[in-house]
């Protein structure tokens, strides 16, 4: 068997008819040849593989033809190509202007094909001018370029200008089908619109990537092996994602697509193929635009059941949050996280279970002892329910002391204790400010004698049992502790803050709090503001009798440095060459 790459060149346009989706262009070719109003000048414009270059080689022999058809005739020596990416220069220029004053020997005209026009220099250009403005009248020039912006004005506008369009992926998997039954291969219809699809428009594409699918697959050419050969995922994997989004099934979800990247696909691949997904079924949920669905006959009815089960709603949301994703997922550093959060939103769209906003996910709470008993996978919920977990009875516990145990109170008489026994809550006592009549001056002995009496009113005893002092966990203190550290930042006291961070605090015993401190100085800052800290802590955990302990360990204070020469010191610890850096350039530090 021949290889497949050489019977697939044979359908290559070979003539205007042959030419898929620029009909158009085409006839107005046809017509001008027949009529012999073609332009001298001729820009053809597109995007790469939609057949410009293929046209100007056919166009170039169509106009020699005097309508005998001959097979003798040989026009090949009046064609000549320039690609202008690799000959740009002015001399190449100069070349072709040489080339262009000599007449055809056989035919009417010469033909000068440039490809890729737009790569020629800005002299270049101008050289080629003036031969444009006032060509021979047997040369004609058939200029080629994919980025008509590129060219100057002045060579625009002295050329009839024709724009080739993208071909369209139904055109070009009919194509696809007529050389699958020239050549006796049974092709599957989705497995053609899918090499269309990655064509993007050029045909010159699609039928290289049919070559090299075929060699790979054989004489039958089904979607799988298209999706395997092309790196494409299939559309199955995005109905199965779909259909776990919309039964809230997180897990089966990321299941899913971690199997995905297990394949050697990118998330970025996997998120924007979704986000196509959905516009796809919301494409299918009206006819008028059913025809914007590029997709096999096949796969399009799928298409069409599952917009079913979609709303209008739901896809809008869905389509926002993947293109959200799409477009974070470059500056990401979790890239894998970011998909997976992407993932769980939108599989909490349509819970009903409780309002949420749109950074709502489904607590694992929902999914708890959900685990099928056939093949271990999550059933989809039927309804929003939460179930409520089961909560078992208290066991008693056998006291360790000789008191009788006292049995639990029934609940109606256990009630009526509390309501009749109400626990005493500390209330401190109110102070009444008594402003005296007579006012004092502060000069005066008698301002000494008041100064005191206010002083007795401002501070009352209150006797050290009537505070409450009750039992605290080290945990719960360190937790109040933070909490005061955040404030104190909120407040803009930066320098308190990082002192009372610098050591973990610990119970030295039932209520003294001990930390460690690197040094002295951070010591007497900490001293000077304690009472803040320990009102805070009193208050939070109910006990009137907590005290500060602190102490400064010397081999910690060695870990610090503080002053420029101690972190000097530090650095020549690490690199001893550092001193002879210094001394060298007469450094200070």
């Amino acid at each position: 068997m021949e290889p497949f790459i050489v019977s697939a060149r044979k359908y290559r346009p070979q003539t205007f008819k042959d030419v898929v989706g620029q009909s158009s262009i085409t006839n107005t070719l046809t017509n001008a040849i027949e009529h012999n109003h073609l332009a001298q000048a001729l820009l053809f414009c597109g995007p790469r593989g939609v057949g410009k270059t293929t046209c100007a080689r056919i166009l170039a022999k169509k106009i020699n033809q005097d309508g005998t058809e001959r097979e003798d005739e040989d026009f090949a020596f009046n064609i000549f190509e320039l690609d202008a990416a690799s000959n740009n220069s002015v001399d190449d220029i100069r070349s072709l202007i040489d080339q262009v004053r000599i007449p055809p020997q056989t035919g009417k005209y010469k033909v000068y094909i440039i490809d890729e026009v737009h790569m020629l220099s800005q002299s270049a250009f101008n050289a080629f001018l003036k031969t444009l403005e006032e060509p021979p009248k047997h040369a004609i020039f058939i200029l080629a370029t994919t980025e008509k912006h590129k060219i100057i004005p002045t060579i625009l506008s002295r050329c009839q200008i024709f724009d080739f369009k993208r071909i369209t992926v139904k055109d070009a998997a009919e194509y696809l089908k007529h050389i699958a039954e020239q050549q006796g291969i049974e092709a599957e219809e989705s497995a053609l619109h899918i090499i269309a699809q990655k064509a993007d428009g050029a045909m010159r594409d699609a039928l290289s990537i049919f070559d090299r699918v075929v060699s790979f697959s054989g004489k039958k050419l089904t979607r799988k092996a298209v999706t395997e050969n092309l790196n494409v995922l299939d559309y199955d994997i995005y109905f199965s994602a779909t259909d776990l989004i919309l039964e809230n099934n997180i897990p089966e979800l990321l299941l899913l697509f971690n199997k995905t990247l297990s394949l050697g696909f990118d998330g970025h691949h996997f998120i924007t193929g979704l986000a196509s997904h959905f516009r796809d079924l919301m494409v299918c949920q009206h006819p008028d635009t059913l025809d914007l669905l590029e997709v096999g006959e096949d796969v399009k009815q799928q298409y069409q059941e599952q917009s079913k089960k979609a709303s209008k709603e739901f896809l809008l949301k869905a389509i926002d949050m993947a293109n959200d994703c799409d477009l974070k997922y470059k500056t990401s550093k979790n890239q894998r996280l970011l998909v997976e959060l992407a993932l769980m939103k939108l599989a909490s769209i349509t819970y009903d279970g409780e309002k949420k906003n749109s950074n709502f996910i489904i607590p694992a709470s929902f999914f708890a002892g959900k685990t099928s008993i056939s093949n271990g996978t999550i059933p989809t919920p039927n309804n929003g329910s939460v179930p409520m977990p089961k909560v078992e009875k208290p066991v008693p516990v056998q006291s360790t002391s000789k008191e009788p145990i006292k049995e639990a109170p029934e609940p109606e008489k256990a009630k009526e204790e509390l309501v009749s026994e109400p626990k005493e809550s500390y209330q401190p006592k109110k102070i009444n400010i008594k402003t005296s009549e007579k006012r004092v001056s502060g000069l005066s002995l008698s301002s000494i004698k008041v100064k005191k009496e206010h002083e007795n009113t401002k501070s009352p005893n209150i006797a050290e049992e009537d505070l409450p002092n009750d039992a605290f966990e080290e945990k719960d203190m360190q937790e109040h502790w933070d909490d005061f550290v955040h404030q104190l930042e909120k407040q803009g006291r930066k320098i308190l803050a990082s002192n009372l961070q610098t050591d973990v605090p610990k119970l030295k015993n039932e209520n003294t709090i001990w930390i460690e401190l690197p040094n002295d100085t951070m010591k007497k800052e900490i001293e000077r503001e304690q009472s803040l800290m320990l009102d805070y802590l009193k208050q939070k955990l109910n006990n009137y009798s907590i005290s500060l302990y602190i102490t400064v360990n010397e081999e910690v204070a060695k870990k610090f440095a503080f002053t420029p020469e101690e972190k000097y010191e530090k650095l020549k610890e690490k690199n001893p060459n550092i001193e002879l850096l210094r001394k060298e350039f007469d450094l200070d530090f």
